[in-house]
């Protein structure tokens, strides 16, 4: 009941409203801000979203040691159970983390092919892959053959895949480059606006799209209320 609760009122739910529901089984997703804003945040709130609707999530960092990416979710669901008044955690994280993995790498030394390796792998191991974590890639270095590679494997394997880069732009078209983005079918960025901090969509679901939800300054939770 008190996963259904968490799953019913989660952050979300906020970005669901903007884009069609979120990412389909078999999509991927882009989140991109400047450093510092809020990617790592975001990207953990739609892990723990799967992670208690029982699914296993895999998170690769390429920017953060797998200590600290522990931290980060520690700290989201810490928040999450303060909006529900819940002071004590510790029962559902032990529960929902045993189907979390977390894989650590650089962008100097991986290569798609391996990722995609690693993670046919775990499949072969018995460890599901249901919703895929790519936090900190850099697209810029990379070819439409590498993110091919790994969107094959998540059309084949029916999931969701969530990836962020460090970008500053506000516009499509210089978020991605033109062979590659027709690859992702949703993608958002997020940008200080005044005091608050803004997470905006730019396509959603292979349409450029309009909408946006605020992050909490104190939390990074996405939040209520669409900016105006």
């Amino acid at each position: 009941m008190i996963k259904q609760d968490l799953i019913d009122n989660s952050p979300v739910r906020f970005f669901d409203s903007i884009s069609n529901g979120g990412l389909k089984n078999g999509q991927m997703g882009l989140i991109t801000s400047k450093k510092g804003l809020g990617k790592t945040s975001v990207l953990v709130q739609f892990a723990i979203d799967s992670l208690l609707q029982d699914k296993h999530v895999v998170h690769i960092s390429f920017d953060q040691h797998s200590s600290n990416v522990i931290t980060w979710y520690d700290s989201v669901l810490s928040e999450i159970g303060k909006k529900k008044n819940l002071s004590d955690m510790s029962e559902i994280s032990n529960v929902i983390m045993r189907d979390r993995t977390i894989l650590n790498t650089n962008q100097e030394t991986f290569s798609m092919e391996k990722i995609v390796n690693t993670l046919s792998a775990l499949v072969s191991g018995g460890i599901s892959v249901d919703c895929l974590i790519i936090d900190g890639i850099d697209l810029q270095k990379l070819s439409k053959d590498d993110i091919e590679k790994i969107a094959s494997f998540v059309k084949d394997k029916n999931i969701i895949a969530w990836f962020s880069d460090t970008n500053e732009s506000t516009e499509l078209s210089t978020t991605l480059k033109a062979d590659i983005e027709p690859l992702f079918a949703t993608v958002a960025h997020i940008a200080a606006s005044g005091k608050a901090v803004c997470l905006s969509l730019l396509k959603s679901d292979n349409q450029a799209a309009k909408g946006s939800i605020t992050l909490n300054t104190k939390t990074m939770l996405m939040s209520e209320g669409l900016s105006k």
